[in-house]
């Protein structure tokens, strides 16, 4: 009689062994489903928060025992959240320029502080606002960071976060900035009176003085230093349609050779202005106009600087197009400047930031003058959804992210910038609702499973009495 006892005894063991993992299901499913539910009351709380990501909750099963048997002893459930971070929302129209979305893949790189040290955040939330230093952060308090530009408006992308600095733009006040353009749309007249006196034209006879101009303007151009300097442009009609113009400085002694050596009669351009016959510019090569006026004036290139020692850049001279009316023109109109300048000098206050599509930021001044000043890099991973998330609605770079790159916006895979504009949070509130009803319902069955498992285990313990 003692096997068959034993036997019964080992087979009521088994039964309380499965029971127990009934139980055990069941309390994971309470816990999986409560997991669940937080994501719903995450994503329901921050529906209004900008770029936020909506969380899923992914189930997978538990398997105590895979292998096939008379007793089953069940495993339970476990609650992944899934963050939806490579998810687009919505991009809506905002009041600030300093306001951002990006429309597409990437994101905005930013620190939790100023200092080397503090931690790299990428964020989509680009609600950008100018704190009391001059520094763009977000509502979260991140500090958006980008290449500086240097005085050309250039920037070298070398991957390295490190090589970025915070946006800011207060600290151009009461900076120099040089002239980077000169921009000129006049006309000469038509029927002006020819020139054919002695002595006969040079070049360089408008600069020295020998023969007078038929029309002059003068402009300022400001070197590094915020000096100004005063440039002319002189023309004389020649011939029907043909005109020659120079370009000096005036004092001549305002320029000199990189060595040292005078500029006879600071002569810094010279050359034919051809027109056609309904006034606009023929810059038909090799037989129009000299293709060496529209070229950039870069003292450098030419071994010319400031007798003052001040640095220059490369100014761009904008003189009209090939058949263009918007540049140099010769109508029947007396000869005059319809609209120019020159941009750069002493910098005053600003008065507004203005962000491109090409993520290139630049300042607007109280004069009307602009300057860029820096390039806001996208940055993008092979897998986003990877990305860890921490405080203020950011995330953080770890192995399942991948290596991040950084590129402008449009290139190489970086989504496209929008100024005045905020991406809007993925929650979807018809269907947070939805879940939190599956969720609720679950969470009940669950404890139903362990109610009715305390039932059975207290039938069993009823059999020793």
């Amino acid at each position: 009689m003692s096997p068959a006892w034993g036997s019964r005894g080992q087979s009521s063991g088994v039964y309380n062994l499965s029971l127990y993992s009934a139980l055990y299901a069941g309390v994971s499913g309470l816990s999986a489903q409560s997991s669940a539910m937080a994501t719903v009351a995450d994503n329901i709380t921050n529906i209004n928060t900008v770029a936020y990501k909506g969380v899923e909750a992914q189930f997978r099963t538990l398997v105590t025992d895979g292998r096939t048997s008379a007793n089953y002893s069940a495993g339970g459930v476990a609650a992944s959240p899934i963050a939806q971070v490579s998810k687009q929302g919505l991009l809506q129209a905002s009041g600030s320029s300093t306001d951002l979305a990006i429309d597409g893949g990437g994101f905005f790189i930013t620190r939790t502080g100023l200092a080397p040290t503090d931690q790299v955040a990428y964020t989509r939330a680009g609600s950008f606002k100018p704190d009391e230093e001059g520094y763009l952060r977000n509502s979260s308090g991140l500090y958006l960071y980008g290449w500086r530009l240097d005085a050309e408006g250039k920037f070298s992308n070398t991957g390295n976060v490190d090589a970025l600095s915070p946006v800011r733009l207060s600290d151009l006040v009461g900076t120099a900035a040089p002239t980077t353009k000169l921009q000129a749309h006049l006309n000469l007249q038509v029927d002006a009176a020819t020139y054919g006196g002695t002595p006969a034209y040079a070049a360089g006879s408008l600069a020295s003085g020998a023969i007078p101009p038929t029309f002059s303007r003068s402009f300022t151009i400001y070197d590094s230093q915020g000096g100004g300097h005063e440039v002319k442009m002189a023309f004389l009609k020649t011939a029907p349609n043909t005109w020659q113009m120079e370009v000096f400085s005036n004092p001549a002694t305002d320029v000199q050779t990189t060595a040292g050596a005078a500029i006879p009669n600071g002569l810094l351009r010279s050359g034919t202005l051809k027109f056609n016959g309904d006034g606009s510019l023929d810059r038909t090569t090799g037989t129009g106009s000299t293709a060496a006026l529209f070229d950039d004036l870069d003292f450098a290139a030419q071994g010319i600087e400031w007798s003052n020692d001040a640095k220059s850049v490369p100014i761009k001279l904008q003189l009209g197009e090939d058949k263009g009316i918007s540049g140099i023109t010769s109508f029947g109109q007396p000869s005059s400047l319809i609209s120019g300048g020159t941009d750069g000098g002493v910098l005053g206050n600003i008065s507004s930031i203005d962000v491109g599509k090409d993520g290139v930021v630049s300042a607007i001044f109280e004069d009307g003058s602009t300057r860029k000043v820096f390039q806001l890099p996208i940055a993008t991973f092979p897998n986003s959804n990877g990305l860890t998330r921490i405080s203020g609605n950011a995330y953080a770079a770890n192995r399942q992210s991948g290596t991040m790159t950084m590129n402008p916006p449009g290139q190489l895979g970086a989504g496209a910038l929008s100024s005045n504009t905020l991406e809007a949070s993925t929650v979807d509130l018809a269907g947070e609702f939805t879940n939190m009803i599956r969720f609720q319902r679950a969470y009940s069955a669950s404890s139903k499973i362990i109610t009715t498992v305390d039932d059975m285990l207290r039938e069993v313990s009823d059999l020793k009495r």
